[in-house]
């Protein structure tokens, strides 16, 4: 359907917005780590969450995003 947005889930508070207005996060998430020492990965992968407006700029995510592409364009 032509101007409609699939809706989805804020993972922090639960509201549902458009996804062109949710700020996505790729989270990692790992498992199997030794508790003593934390380098002993056995499994890791990325899940892309999102969040509303609000709780991003809670979060802080929204720093992040512009320090990472600060970062990136120092690069080239």
């Amino acid at each position: 359907m032509r101007g409609k947005e699939p809706l989805v889930t804020c993972d922090n508070c639960g509201r549902k917005m458009p996804r062109g207005k949710a700020v996505s996060w790729e989270k990692t998430i790992r498992f199997g780590t030794d508790p003593g020492s934390g380098s002993n990965v056995r499994f890791m992968s990325t899940r892309k969450v999102y969040y509303c407006i609000s709780c991003a700029k809670h979060k802080g995510i929204f720093e992040r995003k512009k320090e990472d592409a600060i970062r990136h364009a120092k690069k080239f």
